[in-house]
């Protein structure tokens, strides 16, 4: 069931706006590393330069866009207050801009001083997050499927954040702690549960809403979340080493996992299928690339080894870049129009605002999306023959890249522009 929303609840545009535009420049950020280092950053998921191209991407873009997000969605659709507003919000985004250019830094130099400073600078920053500005979703009584969704997501968030900390006191200080198993836990929990999760619980309001599809069986809607949320902490206390005599406990929980994946995706697409728009937009296909990336993720998690030695370096990109960013970039050329075209509305005293295919055109969003899935095949076809492919693959992601970033600074600037001629 769809939640009405509560415009009246909107927060300034500024509070969602600094992470989302900021956002696209981690993303060349990432592609300008691996242009420059080229076959060395593609050689495996345990490379130093793919760890901090792969922390631009996941804190950098995902984690910046999906925070600018729910700042901006909880109180439109629970009407949960975000103290501290501006400041609030502000303060968050420079902690983690700080923590997350930090960490990266750490994995190119690989010295203890970086990776000291991000364990300051993104705990603070997470912290700021769930104390305050997500403090009203555990106040609430209720809310439905998606404020479940999302109390899930951030709870798997707070887990993500407390392994990669852990991990990550392993280059700051020499513990002796397990470091693979602390890093595939680390990345479990961000990508099935804070991204995975959180992304479900979104969908079942956004792919109705603009879309213009029939809404989630309540079935989905209600167990979904809560079984991925499960799988979690099963997982990784199965492949914990020597926790369980045998493998096959781990591996029965990811295949698992990989089918409550494949379940979001597949029912989705469904979905999609039965839009009553005719011609798909960008969004359109932006959610058909990132759903069809989570199909392939999960026929991958069950293929194990068998997948070869690219396995894990396909797992990433898949997630990362096929299902995260595709769909996150999606429901960017939404919110921002629409985020855009709203504080116009209220702003301009009865002068007519811009229409939201004029804020950000329909060609502009289908030349990034173009050039996002030809920089996720390469991506692809590079974790295979790195050598000839990683530096077209890394020009191509970062052309979509500044094209992203491009198409959202051009709406702010139209904002701007309408702003300054309205009449006195």
């Amino acid at each position: 069931m769809q939640r009405i929303l509560s415009l009246e609840q909107t927060p300034g545009l500024s509070v969602p706006l600094r992470f989302f535009l900021g956002a696209p420049v981690f993303a060349l950020a990432a592609a300008m590393l691996l242009l420059w280092y080229g076959p060395q950053a593609m050689t495996s998921r345990w490379s130093p330069l793919t760890l901090a191209a792969t922390h631009l991407l996941t804190l950098g873009f995902l984690s910046m866009t999906m925070i600018g997000a729910l700042l901006q969605i909880l109180p439109v659709v629970s009407g949960i207050d975000i103290p501290g507003g501006r400041r609030g919000a502000g303060a968050i985004h420079l902690l983690l801009i700080g923590g997350t250019l930090a960490l990266a830094a750490g994995f190119l130099s690989g010295a203890p001083l970086p990776f000291r400073a991000a364990l300051v600078l993104l705990p603070l920053g997470f912290g700021l997050l769930f104390g305050v500005a997500l403090r009203g979703l555990w106040q609430k009584a209720s809310g439905g499927e998606m404020l479940q969704g999302i109390r899930l997501a951030t709870a798997a968030l707070a887990g993500t954040v407390a392994l990669g900390a852990a991990a990550a006191t392993t280059f700051a200080w020499p513990l002796g702690l397990p470091l693979m198993a602390l890093t595939d836990a680390h990345a479990a929990w961000g990508l099935g549960g804070w991204l995975l999760i959180l992304v479900a619980g979104v969908a079942y309001q956004v792919v109705p809403m603009f879309q213009v599809t029939p809404v989630y069986p309540r079935t989905l809607t209600r167990w979904l979340a809560p079984a991925m949320f499960v799988v979690l902490p099963l997982w990784s206390l199965a492949g914990w080493p020597g926790a369980m005599p045998a493998s096959w406990p781990a591996d029965a929980l990811s295949a698992l996992g990989a089918a409550l994946l494949a379940l979001f995706c597949g029912y989705t697409l469904r979905l999609l299928r039965q839009r009553k728009r005719p011609n798909p937009d960008a969004t359109t296909w932006f959610w058909r690339i990132g759903l069809a990336s989570g199909i392939a993720c999960s026929l991958l998690l069950w293929a194990g080894e068998h997948a070869g030695e690219a396995r894990g370096l396909l797992l990433g990109i898949l997630m990362i870049v096929g299902f995260g960013a595709s769909i996150v970039s999606g429901m960017l050329y939404k919110i921002v129009p629409f985020l855009v075209w709203h504080h116009l509305q209220q702003q301009l005293a009865g002068a007519k605002a811009p229409n939201m295919r004029q804020i950000i055109s329909d060609a502009g969003a289908m030349r990034q999306c173009r050039a996002h899935l030809a920089a996720l095949l390469l991506l692809l076809a590079a974790a295979v023959w790195p050598q000839a492919l990683s530096r077209p693959a890394a020009l191509a992601f970062a052309l979509s890249s500044a094209l992203l970033g491009w198409n959202l600074l051009r709406a702010v600037l139209l904002y701007r522009k309408t702003l300054a001629q309205r009449p006195s």
